[in-house]
């Protein structure tokens, strides 16, 4: 039994070690693979319970485990959709050909980085076929709230290059200054105009005519203006018209005193702004709050627009697209505008260990992870998206090439002791054992190597002997015993 167990024990040493050397083989040959995560190899013995003073070798079984929340170091690329994530949490992609089967929706794998690039229907994806996932923002550039324990709602992040696109004007605010000479008695009472641009549905350009007509009293000041509006897609339909009261006491000098509605929406105090209907549909006109010295004033004798400012944008070309750490993609285009398309989410799990390892760096929740839950870049435990980067393999060459060391001195070792276990046997086993004719040759050819269980086997051999030649006494025909015929052959 004990002569036994001691080869089992060897045979298990090397298996268990032939496992660590393919983990070690594995984890330096993907040494250069970006997002690589290393294995690990752990023993643990093997005990069998032993009566006595006999002992029996258990062995050995090797576990392994790859080490998902191990994380490499980031390195930078020229490629601004080269993502990596900088700390807890994991890109949900999806692969190219799911995508395009259409059979439902794809199942949602999860990489710590990627080099993404566009394909020809625009979606980003990397060499292998893993396309970026993500939640679309609305035309104004939100994006809406979606379920977090589900991938329901993300779709691949779509980057039109050549995609054209403007986005119409729904604010205007008005900074201008007017003289407050021309409120007084004896001035010309001439009005003062200014244009507004802004931006119909369709990307045209249009405008806002804006004229201030002072009103002239025959003494003293009267300190106050009326303001007309017109808009030019309307062939200069007046779209509203207000009275404006300016104040002349020391503290509230030239602010807002009172907004008198003629036509048009009604102003309101707390925004400071009017609502007018233009073309394309309601837009609001922010003309500042009273007593306050935003928005319009009236002070000295100039007329001075010091900010007018509007959104909106006319129709452009994308020219670039970037994320930034909290996830969003952001489009740029060639009028300066930049807009919110899509926003990245980081996947967080209890275990992240537990996960499913796949092919091209790529890992599947399953029950030992736990749960999944979508979170924004830089909330909870997640870290933040880094772009123009890469993250490199976790395997640590030197280590490994150290355990390799380690291993083969191990694995040899093993060797060692199977080889030394049939050098003990192999004497004894070498010749027939069914024949009991060669019982007293084998026991002359064993040497001194051979171990305490071959030689008791033998001796048992020599007692089978001795009980026959006790029946060959009594035997009423005389054959010679069989030992003379055995060593008669020597």
């Amino acid at each position: 039994m004990t002569i036994s167990s001691s080869l089992n024990a060897g045979v298990a040493g090397l298996a268990s070690n032939a496992t660590r050397l393919a983990a070690i083989s594995d984890n330096i040959s993907n040494s250069a693979t970006y997002g690589y995560k290393r294995v690990e190899t752990d023993f643990q013995s093997l005990v069998i319970s032993s009566n006595g003073g006999s002992y029996s070798a258990g062995g050995v079984r090797s576990i392994t485990q790859r080490l998902i929340d191990e994380s490499g170091s980031l390195v930078s690329t020229s490629n601004p959709t080269d993502l990596a994530v900088r700390g807890r949490g994991m890109l949900p992609v999806a692969s190219i050909s799911q995508i395009d089967a259409g059979n439902g929706e794809p199942q949602m794998l999860l990489t710590t980085t990627g080099s993404f690039r566009t394909d020809a229907q625009g979606r980003l994806m990397t060499g292998t076929g893993l396309v970026l996932l993500g939640w679309p923002a609305g035309p104004d550039g939100t994006v809406p709230e979606f379920p977090r324990d589900t991938s329901d709602g993300l779709e691949p992040v779509r980057i039109n290059v050549n995609q054209l696109t403007g986005e119409p004007t729904t604010e205007i605010n008005l900074g201008v200054n007017l003289p407050a000479t021309e409120t007084e008695a004896g001035s010309t009472g001439d009005s003062r105009q200014l244009s507004v641009e802004y931006f119909d549905n369709l990307g045209k350009s249009e405008n806002i005519l804006v004229e201030f007509s002072p009103s002239v009293p025959a003494t003293g000041s009267s300190n106050t203006w009326t303001v007309t509006m017109r808009d030019s897609a309307q062939a200069g339909t007046v779209i509203g018209e207000y009275t404006l009261q300016f104040d002349d006491a020391r503290a509230s000098g030239g602010t807002l005193q009172s907004v008198t509605t003629v036509s048009g929406g009604t102003y309101n105090n707390t925004t400071g702004s009017v609502i007018v209907n233009v073309a394309g549909g309601p837009m609001e006109i922010r003309i500042g709050q009273l007593g306050t010295s935003t928005g319009i004033t009236q002070l000295s004798n100039s007329f001075a627009p010091l900010s007018i400012s509007k959104d909106g944008s006319p129709v452009g070309n994308m020219v670039s697209v970037n994320v930034d750490p909290n996830g969003f993609v952001h489009a740029s285009f060639d009028t300066g505008i930049t807009k919110i398309i899509y926003q990245v989410p980081l996947v967080d799990l209890p275990n992240p260990n537990g996960m499913v390892s796949l092919d091209k760096q790529t890992f599947m929740p399953s029950p030992n992870s736990g749960s999944f839950f979508l979170w924004n870049a830089g909330d909870g435990p997640t870290g933040d998206v880094v772009a123009f980067a890469r993250e490199e393999s976790a395997t640590d060459v030197a280590g490994e090439l150290t355990d390799m060391i380690q291993t083969q001195r191990a694995y040899s070792s093993n060797a060692k002791v199977i080889q030394t276990v049939e050098l003990s046997l192999a004497w004894p086993i070498s010749l027939p054992v069914e024949i009991m004719f060669w019982v007293f040759a084998r026991f002359l050819l064993t040497d001194c190597s051979v171990c305490s269980a071959t030689m008791a086997l033998l001796l048992v051999k020599i007692l089978d002997i001795a009980c026959s030649f006790s029946l060959w006494c009594f035997a009423p025909v005389c054959v010679p015993p069989p030992w003379e015929t055995a060593m008669a052959s020597f």
